[in-house]
């Protein structure tokens, strides 16, 4: 039974050591200038070809890819419609509710805050600075931005403007170690005040000894230090391994590129502008009319008359 051609072990080890030869000289600086034109030649010709015959082979390997994402944007679609449905009922119930607050605003007379334009700007990163975690603005005085000011980027709350130039501005970030900014919980009002400890979780001070609180509570700002306005979106709360409460910030869903300076203007104490006399300040009552009074008296006849009736 003829199983094949074969060789003889020398001539194995005659090739394998030819093989070594070549491969110990076949180096770049060692090759002669006519084989390397040749096989830079070769491969311009061959390199369209070889791509021209890869290209079905690559467009049947990639089928399966292609329905697997035609199925997953299918999906991704439906649940797109689903969502805008329900957001579209969301929408009804806040047009619902924004005019019966306004009804309840003009029936108990409730001077309500007014809202001005916000102001928009890019955020770079500060390299030095007061402040550890701190951002600058490219908008200052001359935009309107004044000290205090809340800002904020598409998901939430990102912190506060502390230094306000002519053309730009810093903005404390809540997670930076001097920041501390009242807030609250959504659904139960619980009290707590925010202080950042240059993490990218903040925490919850001063929560009192059984506060209402649960993991997944939206925390908002209080509006109780006079710093923020209320209601502003922060995060949600979160517990870390030692069981302290922090906050899962919102604005962390998003890089902190563009921001929202919203304007607000705090409650100023009653001393900030003092009413020097009241009586004076009071604007004078006014005086009734005169009215002339009628005299039910009877009147004592005159000659003239007597005259007139004695003829």
């Amino acid at each position: 039974m003829d199983d094949g051609v074969r060789f003889s072990r020398p001539f194995y080890i005659s090739l394998l050591v030819i093989c070594v030869v070549l491969i110990i000289f076949d180096r770049p600086a060692q090759r002669s200038e006519l084989l390397s034109t040749a096989r830079a030649r070769f491969n311009d010709v061959a390199a369209p070809v070889l791509e021209l015959t890869a290209q079905p082979m690559r467009g049947i390997g990639n089928i399966g890819p292609w329905w697997r994402r035609q199925i997953e944007l299918a999906r991704e679609n439906q649940q797109l419609r689903e969502d805008l449905s329900e957001l579209r009922a969301w929408r009804d119930v806040a047009l619902s509710l924004r005019d019966r607050t306004q009804a309840y605003e003009e029936a108990l007379n409730v001077q309500a805050p007014s809202s001005r334009r916000r102001i928009t700007a890019w955020t770079v990163a500060e390299r030095s600075g007061p402040f550890v975690r701190a951002r600058l603005i490219g908008v200052g005085a001359e935009d309107g931005v004044r000290e205090g000011y809340p800002a904020l980027n598409i998901y939430g709350l990102i912190g506060r403007t502390v230094d306000v130039g002519r053309q730009s501005a810093r903005i404390l970030l809540l997670t930076d170690l001097n920041s501390r900014v009242a807030v609250m919980a959504d659904r139960s009002n619980a009290r707590a005040l925010l202080v950042g400890d240059n993490s990218d979780f903040p925490r919850l001070e001063y929560l009192g000894r059984e506060p209402d609180l649960v993991e997944g509570d939206r925390i908002v700002t209080s509006g109780d230090d006079n710093v923020m306005p209320r209601g502003l979106p922060v995060g949600e709360a979160v517990r870390d391994r030692d069981g302290r409460w922090r906050v899962a910030l919102y604005s962390r869903a998003a890089p902190t590129d563009l921001v929202w300076i919203w304007p607000f203007q705090p409650i100023e104490p009653p001393e900030a502008d003092p009413v020097e006399d009241a009586d004076a300040a009071a604007p004078p009552a006014e005086e009734p009319p005169a009215v002339a009074a009628a005299d039910d008296s009877p009147t004592a006849p005159s000659a003239d008359d007597d005259d007139t009736g004695g003829g």
